[in-house]
Order: structure tokens, then C-alpha cells, then sequence
């Protein structure tokens, strides 16, 4: 097994742009393909793709355009306490969300799928496209800034914040959706945000 040690900051190595373009090209390829196992089965998830996903299942709006539009209030927020490189990250990591979300379908469809199976995989590629992302210095949306302030700030994880979130967000969801489709969604919310709270740090490992 191999042990692990805290790199110092005066060690750590910024990434290189091509490795920024392949790590986020990665990780919104794993949260698009994600994300289109969810909105095949109908279900929901947290944060502003939960509340982007409301919007168009009671709208029948482009779940890519709804997305985008409601991250914008939080792009200010991420300028000021997080600096510019990270908010231009993020606002073109939620354009071509947006966009390969709405496209995924044209290439990947199901003829059967066990819900189950499918909310299973769309909580680990969603939270493993969301870990990448966040490792590339950005997030898929607002409430995801919120969620790495308070993890930079107050120490508490930002898996743990984004499921306090969520709890919120499907309690209303509650009044709105039939409860197969909230506790379905909540299950992979729980996978999602467990995947991101025991992998995502802000210190940084390297195996010895």
C-alpha cells in the first residue's frame, strides 16, 4: 500500500494550459454523459443543475440554456472572492456543459435502462467530471463556488456543503415531482456529492 504525504506549497506545480484543456476536457465529458443518464430517467440533482433541471422539466425548456442563465448571478460572486482566472473557468466549463448536454442525446441513447443502475452512474461520472473540473481551478455552477468558499474558508468539505444544499433543493422537489422520481434523485445526489467529499481536498497528495 502507499503511504502519502502533504505536498508543501512552495512544492506544488501550477497546471500547464494543456493540461487544464485535457483535465476539464475530461471531467465534462464524464459530467455531460452523466447527466444525460439522469434526464433520460427524468430524475433530478442538486445544486443549480438541480434547479436548472425543475426549470425545464416544468418549462420544456433547453435543459443547456436554463442551466447557463441561472448560473450567471453567481459569476460576480466568483470574480470577487475567487479571482478572474477561475471564474472564466468556470463560465466556459457551464457553456459547454450546457451545450454537450443538450447535444449527448443526438449520440447516446438507451433502449432500456434500469434506473437504478443509471442514477449509480450518473453520481460517480458526475462527481468524477466535477472532481476534475474543481482540480483545473473551476466549478459547474454557482452554488458549486459557494461550496468551495466555504471549504477554503471554514474547513468544512465541499461535498458536505453541496448536500446540505441539495437536501433543501429536493424537499421542495417533494411538492413538485411524484417521490419515486425525488428519492431516485436524492440517492444519486448522495453519490455525487460522496464521491466529490472523500476525493476532493484542497491540500494536495502524492503517493511515496
Amino acid at each position: 500500500m502507499p503511504s502519502y504525504i502533504q505536498i508543501p506549497d512552495e512544492f506544488r506545480q501550477s497546471h500547464t494550459v494543456a493540461e487544464d484543456v485535457q483535465g476539464l476536457a475530461i471531467g465534462l465529458l464524464s459530467a455531460a454523459v452523466g447527466l444525460t443518464f439522469l434526464t433520460h430517467l427524468g430524475f433530478l440533482t442538486g445544486q443549480t443543475a438541480g434547479l436548472a433541471l425543475i426549470i425545464s422539466y416544468l418549462s420544456g425548456w433547453s435543459f443547456g440554456v436554463v442551466f447557463f442563465l441561472v448560473n450567471l448571478p453567481f459569476y460576480a460572486l466568483a470574480w470577487k472572492r475567487l479571482g478572474p482566472e477561475f471564474t472564466l473557468k468556470s463560465l466556459a466549463c457551464v457553456a459547454i456543459l450546457s451545450v454537450l448536454v443538450d447535444l449527448m442525446p443526438l449520440g447516446l441513447t438507451f433502449e432500456t435502462l434500469n434506473p437504478v443502475l443509471g442514477t449509480v452512474i450518473f453520481g460517480v461520472l458526475t462527481g468524477f467530471g466535477l472532481l476534475g473540473v474543481f482540480r483545473h481551478k473551476a466549478s459547474l455552477g454557482g452554488l458549486g463556488v459557494v461550496a468551495l468558499l466555504a471549504q477554503d474558508h471554514l474547513g468544512i468539505r465541499a461535498g458536505y456543503v453541496q448536500l446540505a444544499v441539495d437536501v433543501a433543493l429536493f424537499a421542495v422537489a417533494f411538492f413538485l415531482f411524484p417521490t419515486g422520481v425525488v428519492l431516485y434523485s436524492l440517492f444519486g445526489a448522495v453519490i455525487l456529492n460522496g464521491v466529490i467529499a472523500f476525493n476532493h481536498r484542497r491540500d494536495r497528495y502524492i503517493a511515496e
